[in-house]
């Protein structure tokens, strides 16, 4: 089930609905700016249904656009965060994290103390795989500014990260649009969110098996003969 369901601050199904009925490259980019910040917005409501609607044969949308857009999107929600917590600092982030506002929006001490140590568990490419995984997806700039982590790496590393999942999202929406009705999408949206999630940390278990393949394997040989 979609995290955003459980939220009182507004009817998950009426905005999807909302969206399906409005949705363009602005809305895209717009949600996708708030979903990467520490506003709880999951993408399943956003990529998936517009990748969706540009497979319809009137849409004005088209589906690799969707994809680089909805990447844009979370790169810019995700310096939000990373110069927040750059020009904040760690008492104060902590602190928001503990306030009643950081507890509607879902967040708390345990939630940015997860990000935090997944960070320093993994290194800058924790940018990257943290785009995977679900609530560190949100998160995991926070403790990327606090770090001062360098901005190009940290630009690159979340931008192939957000693209990553994006496209995965968008493939979800290709998919639907071969043989279910608009009534039926976020019903359908929903049932394959947990496939996801496990696409998410596949992919993200191969990139790091990659990683220490070509850390640790062994260096060819610069004698001649």
């Amino acid at each position: 089930m979609l995290d955003l369901i459980t939220l009182s601050i507004f009817d998950a199904n009426e905005f999807f609905n909302w969206f399906v009925n409005h949705a363009n490259y602005w809305f895209v980019f717009i949600f996708m700016v708030i979903e990467s910040s520490f506003i709880p917005f999951p993408s399943e409501l956003v990529v998936p249904p517009a990748a969706y609607l540009a497979m319809q044969p009137d849409s004005t949308m088209n589906i690799y656009a969707v994809t680089l857009i909805a990447t844009a999107g979370a790169l810019v929600g995700a310096l939000v965060n990373y110069y927040l917590a750059l020009w904040v600092g760690r008492p104060i982030v902590y602190r928001f994290a503990n306030s009643r506002l950081g507890h509607m929006l879902l967040i708390d001490e345990a939630k940015v103390d997860k990000a935090e140590k997944y960070f320093d568990d993994h290194g800058a490419i924790s940018t990257f795989i943290g785009r995977l995984i679900p609530a560190v997806r949100q998160l995991i700039s926070i403790p990327a500014g606090l770090a001062r982590m360098h901005l190009g790496k940290f630009v690159i590393f979340t931008t192939l990260g957000a693209l990553v999942w994006n496209a995965i999202l968008a493939l979800l929406g290709y998919f639907l649009s071969t043989f279910v009705n608009k009534d039926q999408l976020l019903t359908k949206v929903e049932e394959y969110n947990d496939y996801l999630t496990y696409a998410g940390y596949g992919i993200g278990v191969i990139c790091v098996l990659f990683i220490l393949y070509n850390a640790f394997k062994p260096k060819p040989s610069n004698n001649t003969i």
